[in-house]
């Protein structure tokens, strides 16, 4: 059984910056196509962005693209989600999630995956 385990929540001011960690606690990310979601309070999960297995192709929601970025190392069996110019609205539970149905050249964030992380909060506030 995949165990993803996110870090690199936290508290941060508009207009900073944060970089979130996606690894696992047992099991290989390598051959995983892996998403990243958020959260709020009182809102349905959305997607933010995928990344396949291959590292070769990444894919993002309208609101995530020019500030967020996806990539893997998988030299470090991690994915990460760095955020910039985060805003109030960014304020989430952000959730890393992988899918090994998808092959290694797509993945798409606009649907679940298989194995979920339990999350890290991040809250952007002045």
């Amino acid at each position: 059984q995949l165990e993803l385990v996110e870090s690199g929540g936290g508290s941060v001011q508009p207009g900073g910056s944060l970089r979130l960690s996606c690894t696992t606690s047992g099991g290989i990310l390598d051959d995983y196509a892996v998403g990243w979601f958020r959260q709020a309070p009182g809102k349905e999960r959305e997607g933010i962005s995928c990344i396949t297995s291959s590292g070769s192709s990444t894919y993002y929601a309208d609101f995530a693209k020019g500030r967020f970025t996806i990539s893997r190392d998988n030299t470090k069996n991690t994915v990460f989600l760095q955020m910039n110019s985060l805003k109030a609205e960014d304020t989430a539970e952000y959730y890393c999630a992988a899918e090994l149905g998808y092959g290694s050249n797509y993945c798409d964030y606009r649907y679940g995956m298989d194995h979920w992380g339990k999350g890290t909060l991040v809250t952007v506030s002045s």
